[in-house]
């Protein structure tokens, strides 16, 4: 009797686990990020879902009559989530494809069952772009459409009962939507779908630059509290971003040496180098500072990368940030200011000035000193904040952001601090310039604009952006979750077609 009874339990949870909406039941290989992948509502034809780690990317194909009314059918690739989540991928269709109401993007919904409450960012076939709904379970699907046409970045944000969908054309800032008090509970599944509107058709969709971000939380005190981090590389043209390392702490403020062998960053105060081109994984390496371990983020290489400018928090001195040069493999450091807060930013070319931002009868404000010693020279005077200061390859002129003109924008002058004119003159409060190696391009970091114009926050929405030196419209290039401590610094590859950044996320 005992026996018959065990058989028929391990039957029972054997169909249980068979059952759509049961994922935690199903155990499969995972998916990158993703615990694995199902055809949700039993579509006439099976779809598929692979990653490829090298260019971690994902390819869904999918079939399934449509995701209306009140059922769907689809490829999921899912993962369990709970609490609020971001959710972001460049997305596109392969091949023409046959119906022009073929959706792809993200879904989060309740269940796996086919007539689960969900929400969802959908890109169709023919451009449309909307945010569709479920309230509850079996009900009809509703949508808010979205002005913007034929989006590739879809995002999708859950803060409690809110959700928020942000979609661009690649280069463009977010268009956004929302609806509210939409009860999925707390615990949700959610991922990445492609359904054919056919059920006689397989269509097929890649997906690019895939982040599941978990934002700090509502009671995150800045300066006190810290959210995990990735070390990322991006190709600027094509805005492809890749994953180099993930950590629990504070990473802050990449820079590329300039041999193209190496980063260096900031975490907890000291600095450490990650090497690149290893198919190993890397283990960073401490750079010893030997006393100077309160640094910030503020470092960066001279030009001809033999040397490291570090801003170190003397503790003696109110721990207030000053400025000292060290060997690039490490050293002790040689002190350069003698007065705080000093917050360094770049090299002149010729290795004889360092330029920085220094705090002064509470103005902030950029100074130049030199690097074998002397007084510093103020180069801005204008109220507001003068901060982020770095010389073009060709030592002509200055780069700096400025809040003088109401929002943060970017400014340049002389390098003696003349011909002051501004760069930028947009919505948002741009952070920043850096200037590439060939000395064509800028990246910023913009902020949107219900920042304080005078504060560079962590842990918020952010836009890296690029524009032609020779000026023109800024390009968004990444979409991501960081701020303080992203590409503070100089962060170029030394060939000028990649930068190093950090984005945010507190899913460790």
């Amino acid at each position: 009797m005992k026996i018959y009874n065990l058989l028929a339990v391990v039957a029972f949870v054997t169909l249980y686990m068979s059952l759509p909406g049961n994922p935690s039941l199903s155990p499969q290989e995972p998916l990158g990020v993703f615990a694995g992948h199902d055809d949700v509502g039993n579509p006439a034809k099976s779809g598929a879902a692979t990653y490829d780690p090298e260019k971690q990317q994902y390819a869904i194909e999918g079939a399934g009559t449509n995701m209306w009314l009140g059922r769907d059918e689809f490829q999921f690739a899912w993962r369990k989530l709970k609490g609020n989540f971001i959710l972001t991928t460049k997305a596109e269709f392969i091949g023409k494809g046959v119906e022009e109401h073929r959706k792809i993007g993200w879904n989060v919904r309740s269940s796996l069952d086919p007539d689960s409450p969900h929400v969802t960012a959908v890109v169709h076939g023919d451009g449309l772009t909307s945010l569709q709904f479920r309230r509850t379970k079996g009900a009809i699907t509703e949508q808010v459409i979205s002005p913007l046409k034929a989006a590739d970045i879809i995002q999708l944000e859950r803060r409690g009962s809110v959700f928020i969908m942000s979609v661009a054309r690649f280069g463009d800032p977010f268009v956004t939507e929302q609806i509210a008090d939409i009860a999925l509970g707390d615990e949700v599944i959610a991922g990445l779908f492609v359904c054919s509107h056919n059920k006689d058709v397989v269509e097929k969709a890649v997906f690019r630059d895939v982040r599941i971000t978990v934002p700090a939380s509502d009671t995150f005190v800045p300066y006190r509290d810290y959210i995990g981090s990735s070390l990322e590389v991006m190709d600027v043209a094509t805005g492809s971003r890749r994953i180099l390392h993930t950590s629990p702490d504070s990473l802050q403020a990449p820079n590329w040496t300039n041999d193209g062998k190496a980063l260096i960053y900031n975490s907890k105060g000291r600095l450490y180098r990650f090497e690149l081109g290893g198919k190993k994984p890397v283990v960073p390496v401490e750079i010893n500072t030997d006393f100077a371990t309160n640094n910030n983020n503020d470092h960066v290489l001279s030009f001809d990368g033999k040397m490291l400018a570090i801003s170190h928090h003397v503790r003696e001195e109110e721990n207030r940030s000053n400025v000292f040069v060290v060997p690039v493999q490490g050293g002790k450091p040689r002190r350069i200011t003698s007065k705080g807060p000093s917050y360094l930013h770049g090299w002149s070319p010729d290795a004889k000035f360092l330029i920085y931002t220094g705090q002064r009868d509470g103005e902030l404000d950029i100074y130049k000193i030199p690097v074998a010693g002397g007084e510093e020279v103020a180069l801005t005077s204008a109220k507001g904040v003068d901060d982020g200061p770095e010389y073009t390859p060709d030592g002509k002129y200055i780069y700096f952001n400025s809040t003088r003109s109401g929002k943060m924008q970017i400014w340049r002058m002389k390098p003696d601090g003349t011909n002051q004119e501004q760069v930028t003159n947009d919505e948002f409060n741009n952070w920043f310039p850096h200037i590439s190696p060939d000395g064509k391009s800028i990246v910023i970091l913009s902020f949107p604009k219900d920042i304080d114009p005078a504060d560079h926050p962590f842990y918020k929405h952010v836009y890296i952006r690029v524009m032609p030196l020779a000026g023109g419209v800024p390009k968004v290039i990444a979409y991501l979750y960081g701020g303080q401590g992203t590409i503070n610094v100089p962060s170029w590859s030394p060939d000028s077609k990649r930068i190093a950044f950090v984005s945010n996320t507190d899913r460790w």
